[in-house]
């Protein structure tokens, strides 16, 4: 794959429930570009496990059984993206979770200071994996992998060559917890409630590029590569 490192690539937002393909194309995406994909989850950690101040108030909450606000999930994004590797732009993983960080965001990116830091352009470019709901059940409960090598099958659409044997090592392939019926539903069902706002959101901002995730892997990302290069520098 040919990189892509001479412009700014400005913010991307992936939108779409578990299953439909973020991570894949996140990966694609950085590949591609060389630009880092921020992980809400990730900073947590790493602000929790280097003990710093916003770090220590996280973790106060989490042991309070609590969730971390978005004050200081905000501050974790807004610290990570003045790093120099986000200049050119990056990939925003599990954010905005709400409309409200949603115009958090554009409030920051609308921010000359920041703006001044950052080249990239103001707006992100948001795009959402749209997958039918059934073919979401196939692909997540489809799902196996082997303990020993790490290879990712699925018994509907990728099967191993032996039934629930890893073509590489004979392990026995297990499926992951969160890939069974009775946990991903409610996992779905959370994500059309918590995050359709921030669809919405965008969709009345006039900024949301929806695109069928149903597609074979490739031209999903065949079509999210034309829209980066498409998008306004």
């Amino acid at each position: 794959m040919a990189q892509e490192t001479s412009r700014d690539i400005g913010p991307i937002v992936l939108l779409g429930p578990p299953g439909a393909g973020k991570g894949t194309q996140s990966k694609r995406i950085m590949e591609k570009y060389l630009i880092p994909q921020i992980s809400t989850g990730d900073l947590l950690r790493y602000n929790v496990a280097q003990g710093t101040g916003l770090g220590l108030a996280a973790k106060a909450v989490m042991e309070r059984g609590q969730l971390v606000s978005d004050d200081l999930v905000c501050e974790m994004v807004r610290l990570r993206l003045r790093e120099p590797d986000c200049k050119r732009g990056y990939i925003l993983d599990g954010f905005p979770r709400t409309a409200a960080q949603a115009g958090w965001m554009d409030a920051l990116l609308d921010d000359k200071l920041f703006d001044n830091l950052h080249s990239t352009r103001s707006w992100p470019i948001v795009i959402r994996l749209d997958v039918d709901y059934n073919q979401l059940l196939l692909r997540i409960t489809g799902r196996r992998s082997c303990p020993t090598c790490g290879r990712i099958y699925n018994v509907h659409f990728q099967p191993a060559l032996v039934d629930e044997v890893c073509d590489l090592d004979g392990s026995k392939l297990v499926t992951r917890n969160d890939d069974r019926l009775e946990v991903i539903q409610p996992r779905l069902a959370a994500y059309q409630e918590q995050t359709r706002p921030v669809a919405d959101y965008y969709q009345r901002t006039g900024r949301l590029i929806s695109i069928d995730g149903d597609r074979p892997m490739d031209e999903v990302t065949a079509q999210i590569f034309k829209i980066i290069e498409d998008h306004d520098a």
